[in-house]
């Protein structure tokens, strides 16, 4: 990232919660308009490397009750 993207996002993460999620709404929603088939290859190779690290033994799966009490917790 170059240093104005590294300001927005220090900016953006020093955010409550709700106003951190209504920014990250906008910007998928932005990313609608964006060339569709840019933004599928650029998921099919985030789903690869995150199937790649799992087979790998790098992360673990963790069930959505987890995550969902993990969320609820905050």
């Amino acid at each position: 990232m170059n240093a104005r993207v590294d300001h927005i996002l220090d900016e953006a993460l020093a955010l409550p919660a709700d106003e951190r999620s209504a920014v990250a709404v906008a910007l998928l929603d932005s990313l609608e308009n964006a060339d569709t088939a840019s933004v599928s290859e650029a998921w099919r190779a985030e789903i690869k490397r995150r199937r790649d690290e799992l087979h790998a033994g790098n992360v673990r799966a963790v069930p959505w009750a987890e995550v969902k009490q993990r969320f609820r917790s905050l």
